[in-house]
């Protein structure tokens, strides 16, 4: 008999959780008559809410049902890295708690493994009920990873993903402390058959992810897997050095011939300062680099569990 890791990163989902586990139940017919076995790990990221309440009365009823609990905030690529250390399936799956990744798709994934493929992911062809601007700059920004990273990143890719235990031990073979999970998927390469759907409304509950959170998010892909903007940088720095020269040789040949004195000082002040918020740019974004290689250096834990709501 085979078993199933399902992975539930949770952040104040206390109203969401009994509906998703009734949700998935509906499968379970489904993975009985594959001899498949599901085991549920609840990952709490540190919720203020009932959410380890929830789970702990899920858990009395249901054996399993297990939780793991996080001392604090630690944010969902960490909730996500947890519960693919804790994993014991030969599958695994993970699945938001909000019923935006609907467990119905779960026959149709497990068809993919069949068919030969390592895992079994999925996006959504439309972003009906998300705000037009949030929208917009996230089908720009896949676009632009697609541009400047050797992953594979597909516009409206969820966390949604079934995966073998081989592609498992291959992404836990990547310990970074920065992660970014989309983006890993992509770099560990295996086969995967893309599924699509219609998105789906949170089942309760809002989202907890912000539209300037989303911006710091799409930062920490860039520079996770790309190191274009490096090179922009070192390319700008060079054509504006070029610039520099031509203007000083025609600077000096316009005073040889025409005897014209140098003016113009609002207009050298406008350059200083074009050239000035330019430098200052860049250096932010060697900064972002050195800070993600601080971080790593430093060797802290990805996360940090609450041993006494683990079960």
């Amino acid at each position: 008999m085979s078993c199933l890791s399902v992975i539930i990163p949770c952040y104040n989902e206390e109203e969401s959780i009994p509906l998703f586990y009734a949700e998935f139940s509906r499968q379970r017919d489904f993975l009985k008559a594959r001899d498949i076995t599901p085991e549920l790990l609840f990952i709490d990221d540190g919720s203020s809410d009932g959410t380890v309440e929830a789970v702990r009365r899920l858990h009395e009823a249901d054996g399993s049902v297990h939780l793991i609990s996080f001392s604090r905030n630690f944010g969902k690529e960490a909730a996500m890295y947890a519960g693919l250390q804790n994993a014991t399936g030969d599958y695994v799956v993970i699945m938001d708690a909000d019923l935006q990744d609907p467990p119905a798709l779960l026959p149709e994934m497990f068809a993919a493994l069949d068919e030969g493929y390592d895992s079994a992911a999925t996006r959504r062809v439309n972003r009906k009920g998300e705000p037009p601007i949030r929208s917009f700059f996230a089908r720009r920004f896949y676009r632009l990873m697609r541009k400047i990273s050797q992953v594979e990143m597909m516009d409206g890719a969820r966390d949604y993903r079934l995966m073998t235990r081989q592609m498992v031990d291959a992404i836990l073979s990547m310990g970074e402390y920065n992660r970014f999970t989309k983006g890993i998927f992509g770099w560990v390469g295996f086969r995967t058959k893309w599924i699509d759907f219609e998105n789906v409304d949170r089942a309760a509950g809002k989202t907890k992810w912000s539209f300037w959170g989303l911006v710091r998010y799409s930062f920490e892909g860039i520079t996770a897997f790309s190191t274009v903007p490096l090179v922009l940088a070192s390319v700008l720095g060079v054509v504006f050095c070029l610039l520099a020269l031509l203007m000083v040789i025609f600077i000096i040949v316009r005073k040889i011939l025409f005897g014209d004195p140098v003016a113009g000082w609002p207009s050298l002040v406008c350059i200083i300062l074009f050239l000035s918020g330019i430098q200052f740019f860049f250096t932010g974004i060697l900064g972002q680099y050195l800070a993600k290689t601080y971080m790593e250096v430093k060797s802290r834990p990805i996360y940090l569990k609450n041993e006494k709501n683990c079960f």
